[in-house]
């Protein structure tokens, strides 16, 4: 069978994006109202005679489905695209996207399918299955029964074109990645205020590390706008002083939505930060450009919560293990100290001599010292007394006191002959109770009466 919307290629049918998205749905909706199977699920409980009859939700779905998949165009159909979004839960079934320059497709493939192994984001496949409603969502979707590689998707391959480039320029360069502080006093954040990850990572950083400041510089995170928006973003990073490290982060998302994080300009913005950047871009599978260039990845912003900074409770069980290291470190070198002080002592006392004997002829010498010492002051003591009583005995006062004077001529000396004086000169007399003037009447030398 063949049609006009259809292309051969390597013997596999190529329906365009637009014949399969609108097409059918505007043949089953043209036909809608036309079809008698539906007349009985009219639910407006009443008639209405008169107005065109209304159809409950439902029976506009069923009969979409219904229609789409009668269509034998659309019940064996080939498409090529890029996928996008791609999502392989624990079910086992794929959910993904099919995507070209203009339009996208929903899919699903359940596990039964085939080539599951060719789903991944920003591949280029061919899928086989047939298009269908589904109701539960009024979603219409590609059921896949088959998946084969048709080469690398064009994002995919710009993306791959970009990392060869800057790595032969050296931005993805190991040696070139700065170290992370070990206690950064404040950290940027460089993503979207309304998401949840900022909200992710101040939980995290609260319980683990109240002590740092955390200084968020809103941007776009998807979208044509993001990509300028986060290079401002960190343009005031650069500006800001104090910063030790910074995050950017963005939850996960398909190859489209982690686009902005590919783009050259980002990553050179990355390149030319001042500080060591973490990047935290989408979930653990997601590798972008950004993911290269920074100093560290984190599969997720929560883990790039729990790399940027430590533990406060790790920390205070380093700081107590090492306190108890220098504890035990002082301890065991006074320890040390003390036996060989104890050893130096013990060595000393063998090589000194026994002077107790010695030491006791020295204590009496120094007694008998002592004796001889006060003896000998004792009758030196004596015999200046005695000297003292005679030399008191001689002096004048004791002399004068037995009636001896002293005669002093004119001038105050005192006279030792009588030639000294003259009849008529003064003189004094002094006793032991006092003195007299009194004038020479007469002179009497050797006997001899000395005429005036």
């Amino acid at each position: 069978m063949s049609t006009p919307a259809e292309q051969t290629n390597n013997q596999l049918r190529i329906l365009s994006f637009d014949t399969v998205l609108v097409s059918p749905v505007l043949v089953a909706t043209a036909q809608l109202w036309k079809n008698a199977l539906m007349t009985g699920e009219y639910d407006s409980g009443e008639e209405q005679s008169g107005r065109q009859t209304a159809y409950t939700v439902s029976a506009v779905a069923d009969y979409l489905k219904s229609s789409l998949e009668a269509d034998p165009r659309l019940a064996d159909l080939t498409v090529v695209g890029e996928v996008s979004g791609y999502r392989n839960p624990s079910s086992g079934h794929h959910y993904f996207a099919m995507r070209d320059e203009q339009s996208v497709l929903r899919c699903v493939m359940f596990r039964s399918g085939r080539g599951g192994q060719f789903l991944t984001d920003g591949a280029q496949v061919i899928c086989h299955g047939k298009i269908s409603i589904y109701t539960a969502r009024g979603d219409l979707q590609f059921y896949v029964d088959r998946v084969e590689p048709d080469g690398v998707g064009a994002l995919q391959q710009a993306y791959e074109e970009m990392r060869k480039r800057l790595e032969s320029e050296g931005l993805f360069e190991r040696a070139r990645k700065r170290a992370l502080p070990e206690l950064p006093a404040r950290i940027a954040v460089v993503t979207s205020p309304t998401g949840a990850v900022i909200q992710d990572i101040l939980n995290v950083l609260t319980r683990r590390y109240p002590l740092a400041e955390i200084v968020l510089i809103p941007t776009s995170v998807q979208g044509e706008k993001a990509a300028p928006e986060i290079i401002q973003a960190f343009q005031a990073l650069n500006a800001l002083e104090d910063i030790d490290v910074a995050i950017v982060a963005r939850g996960g998302g398909s190859l489209e939505d982690l686009w902005a994080f590919n783009e050259e300009s980002v990553a050179r913005a990355i390149f030319a930060s001042n500080v060591p950047i973490i990047s935290a871009i989408g979930h653990e599978t997601d590798t972008t450009i950004a993911d290269y260039v920074a100093d560290r990845r984190a599969p997720t912003p929560s883990a790039a919560a729990e790399i940027v900074a430590p533990d406060t409770r790790d920390l205070s069980g380093y700081v107590a293990g090492f306190a108890a290291r220098i504890d035990e470190i002082v301890s065991r070198s006074i320890g040390d100290s003390r036996f060989q002080l104890e050893m130096a002592v013990d060595r000393l006392n063998l090589k000194i001599p026994d002077t107790a004997l010695p030491r006791q002829r020295i204590d009496d010498l120094l007694a008998r010292a002592r004796l001889a010492g006060q003896r000998l002051v004792e009758s030196s003591r004596q015999r200046l007394a005695t000297v003292e009583a005679s030399l008191n005995a001689l002096g004048p006062a004791k002399i004068l006191g037995r009636g001896y004077t002293i005669t002093r001529i004119a001038d105050g000396t005192a006279a030792t002959s009588a030639r000294q004086f003259a009849v008529g000169d003064r003189l004094g007399v002094t006793f032991a109770d006092g003195s007299v003037e009194t004038t020479v009447d007469e002179v009497v030398e050797s006997n001899n009466i000395v005429e005036p």
